[in-house]
């Protein structure tokens, strides 16, 4: 009989943390590659409490429980966990540490999985316990894993081949940059074990994380432009081996480990935000040298050449004519009443799938009517699925993957009949001013995300409102929906990549967003691109947008007002972008829809 409730769960854990001797264990939601979206057999801690979150930690121990989420998952963490199981704690104001040392009790021994976590975190966590008079104890396996009865494994997808024509370069082509970047430094190898940078150094995708084109697989690339690939062998096809080439040697994933005693004496790159602490101590433990650094494929990967930079503008092309195409469906259908936020979601599905060329949705779905609008990562399922109500505020971000492009934007809607209330017009039009500001301006080249992230809220500002999450996040070329290192956002502890200078070539969202807890939610999102620009009389290298995502945004809301002439000149422009780009993709009905949705503001 499988254990139905959480508290069961629970309890059968601390039943097996007993058995180890363990006082306490830490469980996050992570992968052997720390990636952001991980495969079902790593979704240890929604078994655990049923939060469905993408970023979470949770603490067990043999009396008490917390769980640690951010801002974007306040709301959502207590509709979905137990808080008579967990405490909710908010990161950063929360820290694991500080909690764990506070209440593991002296002598307490708490237990971890190294291969869920950065080796830096089981350091300063380690240090915490140690000052308490605790001590933070690896695990060879995970206890989460032995109870967990009906647990997933691990997909068993092949991988295949993002051919040149997409990627733009050849592997080889990378790999020498690898090894150059190894030279430079000294190195003998690195170790890679981001599954999208290895994606990426090699040209090659996969089906082994929902919404996310990898392969579950690791790479150590040596300075003479060779590299070991360590990947399941169903997984390799004949095709796939003959585009890694000679240069390649592929091996079963299983013998990463022990691979790494073969380094011995060697001096070896391991990103710290990537590579787990078990890594970094296998590599110790061989006698190698560890040299904590950027992962070297990770400036290439999010600074797009030409031709990922043109397959982009493809993608979101196609993928903003069948956002179209939906909004028209949901102006028809939503005000008869019902449509339900999974309807919705599934009819938006569908018009992407009839483009012939979607791989996958880049994310679920966050299809948010009413108050669950106002749940910046909303996820929704059959059990809090909510009718879309005429004379509502409706939120919808998503995304596609496709083999030219990954594409991300969010519009939210009026769904009539009646008016939007004086205050979510005042909102939306905050949030448009905000996400304008941002689209237009220049900056000087050395220019970081967190210096921009203010142009988004300054209107929310004034209003004083304001909203939980970053401005901007990294997009890969059909990878990751969240790709690093670059960000918009305010710069604080955890927010890793605020301080990296925008470089041209990266892409990133452009997502202000205002929400009102039980009541609506606000955001509009376009993808940019960061590109040269030319300034009379400019001194030294400038930079600025291009706006990539094409879709029309609802009118209906916005507060002409409060719109400064330049503002609408921006709206009527990027309007008129959207009606020459879509159109040809439209007939009939979704065409004059199309010309009436881009129907010029009124100076």
């Amino acid at each position: 009989m499988l254990m139905q409730t959480h508290e069961a769960r629970l309890d059968a854990l601390r039943n097996e943390l007993a058995r180890r001797g363990l006082d306490g264990f830490v469980v996050p939601i992570s992968d052997e590659h720390m990636s952001e979206y991980v495969g079902g057999y790593a979704q240890r801690l929604a078994w655990l409490t049923g939060f469905g979150g993408s970023a979470g930690t949770g603490a067990v121990l043999k009396d008490k429980a917390a769980i640690f989420v951010d801002g974007r998952y306040t709301i959502q963490v207590r509709d979905q966990v137990d808080g008579r199981l967990f405490e909710y704690k908010s990161v950063p104001a929360d820290s694991i540490a500080a909690w764990l040392a506070e209440n593991a009790g002296q002598g307490a021994r708490i237990g971890y999985d190294p291969w869920l976590h950065t080796h830096g975190w089981a350091q300063a966590v380690g240090r915490a316990l140690e000052t308490a008079g605790a001590e933070l104890v690896p695990v060879e396996s995970n206890p989460v894993d032995s109870v967990w009865e009906d647990q997933p494994v691990p997909s068993a997808a092949p991988a295949f081949v993002q051919q040149d024509e997409h990627a733009g370069r050849s592997s080889a082509d990378k790999r020498g940059e690898v090894a150059a970047w190894l030279k430079a430094r000294k190195l003998d190898a690195a170790v890679i074990s981001a599954l999208d940078s290895i994606a990426w150094l090699l040209n090659i995708r996969g089906a082994d994380v929902e919404r996310t084109p990898v392969a579950l697989s690791y790479v150590v690339a040596h300075a003479d432009g060779t590299a070991e690939l360590f990947i399941a062998p169903e997984k390799v096809t004949p095709e796939l081996t003959r585009h890694l080439g000679n240069a390649v040697t592929v091996r079963p994933r299983g013998e990463f480990e022990a691979a790494l005693a073969s380094l011995a004496g060697r001096r070896v790159a391991v990103d710290p935000n990537f590579g787990v602490a078990a890594i970094f101590q296998a590599l110790q433990a061989a006698g190698a040298e560890t040299i904590a650094e950027r992962d070297p494929t990770i400036l290439p990967k999010a600074t797009k050449n030409p031709v990922e930079q043109q397959g982009q503008r493809d993608a979101q092309a196609r993928d903003g004519a069948a956002v179209t195409r939906f909004l028209r469906w949901l102006s028809l259908e939503a005000p008869k009443g019902g449509e339900t936020e999974l309807s919705a979601a599934a009819r938006l599905h569908e018009l992407r799938q009839e483009t012939g060329l979607l791989k996958d949705l880049s994310f679920d779905t966050i299809s948010a009517a009413g108050p669950h609008a106002a749940i910046p990562h909303y996820r929704v399922d059959e059990e809090i699925n909510l009718p879309i109500a005429p004379g509502s505020v409706y939120l919808v971000d998503s995304g596609g993957q496709y083999a030219d492009g990954t594409t991300d934007i969010t519009r939210t809607v009026w769904i009539g009949p009646g008016e939007p209330s004086a205050e979510q017009k005042d909102r939306f039009t905050r949030v448009l001013k905000g996400h304008i500001a941002l689209a237009v301006q220049t900056f000087p080249q050395g220019t970081s995300g967190a210096q921009l992230d203010t142009l988004a809220r300054q209107f929310l500002w004034q209003a004083g409102v304001d909203y939980a999450h970053g401005t901007g996040h990294g997009v890969g070329s059909f990878l990751a929906v969240h790709e690093g290192p670059q960000r918009i956002a305010k710069p604080r502890g955890g927010q890793a990549g605020t301080e990296q200078e925008l470089l041209a070539g990266m892409i990133l969202s452009n997502e202000p967003g205002y929400y009102k807890p039980g009541a609506f939610g606000i955001r509009i999102e376009n993808l940019v691109l960061v590109e040269p620009r030319e300034i009379p009389g400019m001194e030294g290298e400038w930079l600025g947008f291009e706006t990539l995502t094409l879709v029309p945004i609802d009118k209906t809301l916005v507060d002409r007002a409060l719109l400064t002439p330049a503002e609408v000149a921006w709206w009527n422009a990027y309007h008129e972008r959207v009606r020459e780009v879509l159109a040809p993709q439209l007939e009939g009905e979704d065409r004059a829809w199309l010309q009436e949705a881009c129907k010029p503001l009124q100076a």
